[in-house]
């Protein structure tokens, strides 16, 4: 019996093809909200920064290294397209710059300048204070099981996905 298949019948589930359906209904409509919500609080968190939760997203994807709009797309989960778009809006508000790619000529890196991240450590402190009140609301160890069922389940539509 495969590992799923063990918390499948450890929580009760018939395992027919239905409930599997319903499950992943659930499971999309849900993801489907839950990103509206984050959303919506993104942009609340944002805005004072002078941010949209767009910007902030491509940003925060290049404050450790520079990026291809290519790689951030993917790591964000974005089309290149929206992310040229973000990106070029970004270089024209000072907030990213374009800088060669040494690995792709045409590929250009984005990286955040001084203001793109000020403007970042400027949503710290709301980022932080909604990180409380949601552990406020979930606990800590049940905030920690649903980021950690999150991930689980973005890994395996990845994996089959790639199939």
């Amino acid at each position: 019996m495969t590992a799923g298949a063990q918390r499948d019948s450890r929580a009760g589930k018939s395992g027919s093809a239905a409930s599997r359906q319903d499950l992943f209904s659930t499971a999309a409509i849900t993801a489907f909200q839950l990103n509206g919500r984050f959303l919506a609080v993104a942009e609340e968190l944002a805005r004072p920064a002078g941010l949209t939760a767009a910007w902030w997203q491509v940003l925060g994807a290049v404050l450790r290294e520079p990026l291809s709009v290519s790689e951030i797309g993917r790591a964000m989960g974005i089309s290149r397209q929206a992310v040229q778009r973000i990106a070029d809006l970004l270089v024209g508000k000072g907030l990213a710059e374009y800088r060669p790619n040494p690995a792709h000529r045409r590929a250009k890196l984005l990286v955040a300048t001084d203001a793109g991240l000020a403007a970042v450590h400027d949503i710290s402190p709301r980022h932080a204070a909604m990180a409380e009140r949601l552990t406020a609301e979930l606990g800590d160890e049940r905030f920690a099981h649903v980021v950690e069922a999150l991930t689980t389940l973005r890994a395996a539509l990845d994996a089959i996905e790639s199939d």
